[in-house]
């Protein structure tokens, strides 16, 4: 599951353009659902990430919603 490529600052960025947000404005435990992360933005962020080389599988993607912060992304990513 982990990528080196994805970094705090770089998933931050990612969630960031598809909220149009700033990165600023999204801290490491924002809960992203409650800044407007739905079900097709996290898979637009995943299939970014997959075509980048990341391995997220399906149980991932559980993890992923079941915790959504970056810093906790972060460290399911393994950066």
């Amino acid at each position: 599951m982990a990528d080196a490529s994805l970094t705090l600052e770089r998933i931050r960025a990612d969630v960031a353009e598809v909220l149009y947000l700033t990165p600023g404005e999204i801290g490491d435990d924002t809960h992203l659902i409650d800044q407007g992360l739905d079900s097709v933005r996290l898979m637009t962020l995943v299939e970014r990430w997959r075509a980048d080389g990341a391995d997220i599988e399906f149980v991932d993607l559980a993890d992923l919603a079941a915790e959504p912060t970056v810093m906790r992304w972060s460290r399911l990513l393994g950066s």
